[in-house]
């Protein structure tokens, strides 16, 4: 009876480990191989109200349609903040509901972008990096906080509350070293995220230790460098 009760335990902990994840990420990647209405990442953020927002991850993928980077959405605004490639050379900042487009002429496919995107809500202005290289300073939301419970989902555009999915707008491509932070990062820590140097991990989200729910079908997969010699 008690070699069945661990059988039970081991295998109720490997489906634990299986739907529902805290791993140290580095050196992995979330591979999204085709394109779907169904598969996506589910992350656990270690809070849920927020008077500022600092997302950085990078990205890669083949895509010239447009597709989601990172939503995060709440009942009340299903774009309470996402990070959306549109159509034509543009990267769409949108927080609650509003959004800016910035011109971003050097994102180009099957390669790797370091992308991070800042907002806060006392000047409402919206700030966006590729590669180290910021954006003009937008405005566009002020006067009211990220109210939580939030869903935060990678791999899809919520046009609902954790749901509303459309494939046309899903990424086919890879994301890795996910971050958020509960204020707006300085140049410089930009910077050392973008050149993968000593950098200090999100405090919100933490590829190091992030909690995460696998959704149909996304791979953990090792970050492919190339080699020269």
């Amino acid at each position: 009876l008690l070699l069945l009760l661990l059988l039970l335990l081991f295998y109720l902990f490997f489906l634990y480990l299986i739907f529902h994840c805290e791993w140290y990420l580095s050196g992995k990647v979330f591979t999204f191989p085709e394109e779907t209405d169904t598969a996506h990442v589910i992350l656990l953020p270690s809070r849920q109200e927020f008077k500022a927002v600092t997302v950085c991850f990078r990205s890669f993928t083949d895509l010239h349609r447009e597709h989601s980077l990172f939503s995060l959405s709440t009942a009340s605004s299903f774009n309470e903040f996402l990070v959306f490639k549109s159509l034509n050379e543009e990267l769409n900042l949108h927080v609650k509901g509003n959004f800016k487009k910035f011109n971003v002429l050097d994102y180009k496919i099957n390669m790797w972008h370091s992308i991070c995107s800042t907002w806060n809500s006392t000047s409402g202005i919206g700030q966006l990096w590729l590669n180290g290289n910021p954006s003009n300073r937008k405005f566009i939301s002020s006067g009211v906080d990220i109210n939580g419970p939030v869903k935060i989902v990678l791999g899809q555009d919520q046009d609902a509350f954790g749901g509303g999915f459309d494939s046309e707008q899903s990424l086919v491509g890879m994301l890795t070293d996910v971050h958020m932070w509960d204020h707006v990062l300085s140049p410089c820590a930009i910077h050392r995220y973008t050149d993968e140097l000593n950098y200090t991990p999100g405090n919100v989200l933490s590829w190091s230790a992030l909690d995460f729910e696998i959704k149909g079908r996304v791979l953990i997969e090792e970050r492919q460098r190339i080699c020269y010699n």
